[in-house]
């Protein structure tokens, strides 16, 4: 077991009480501006604003800093090619055999099917893998803790972090998503999370119509 050095956390910077409220309520508006897309345009996109999205979500707090996680990022169209004929394989399963009828109808006024020209067509792919285990500098395994949790937190950021930047972002879950492990020669202590398409919008894309719960609906006060 491995000894921690504490040192003093010099990066902690606390703002005056009006400049919080400013600064909460515009990344508020910031966030309420973010929205799924399903049509993504071909415009490429510098791989260094990736990077520094893929940083920032390594700053996700996690289970005793084992850092679960995995991003393949995937801009080759060959790659994206199979990662699209794998997914669609799965979704059109999915839809036709396995899918609950309620998710169906719940689906339905979205217009999604197992059709998903977005894998191909988006720069960026970012297949996010959770790692149950990992290994120390000497080989032995070590056990991952909260790995769900952890991967999740880093994905939020992720994609805030994205969308910070100026792009747009789907977050796609065929079921299963072990072809990933496949097609991106990830090992076997790696199971897919979830695929992050990531991209500039279509010209003139449009959106659901759709609203967020309100703050009583989401959280309580006590």
């Amino acid at each position: 077991m491995y000894e921690l050095t504490f040192i003093p956390h010099k990066d902690y910077h606390e703002y005056p009480a009006e400049e919080m409220k400013r600064r909460s309520a515009e990344f508020l508006k910031l966030m309420k501006r973010r929205r799924t897309v399903r049509d993504f345009s071909d415009r490429q996109i510098a791989q260094e604003i990736i990077e520094d999205c893929l940083l920032a979500a390594g700053t996700a707090p996690n289970g005793a800093n084992m850092q679960p996680w995995h991003f393949a990022v995937v801009s080759d169209p060959e790659m994206k090619k199979k990662i699209r004929e794998g997914a669609e394989k799965e979704e059109h399963d999915f839809y036709h055999n396995r899918a609950p009828e309620e998710w169906i109808e719940a689906l339905r006024p979205f217009g999604t099917d197992e059709n998903k020209p977005f894998l191909e067509k988006a720069p960026y792919l970012i297949a996010i893998f959770s790692k149950s285990y990992g290994f120390n500098d000497e080989g032995q395994k070590m056990k991952h803790y909260y790995v769900k949790e952890s991967v999740g937190i880093a994905t939020g950021i992720l994609i805030t972090a994205l969308h910070n930047a100026g792009l747009a972002t789907l977050t796609h879950t065929p079921s299963p998503m072990s072809f990933l492990n496949e097609i991106l020669e990830r090992p076997e202590n790696e199971r897919p999370f979830l695929l992050l398409v990531v991209g500039y919008p279509e010209k003139n894309v449009k959106v659901p119509d759709i609203t967020k719960k309100s703050l009583s609906d989401i959280a309580s006060f006590t």
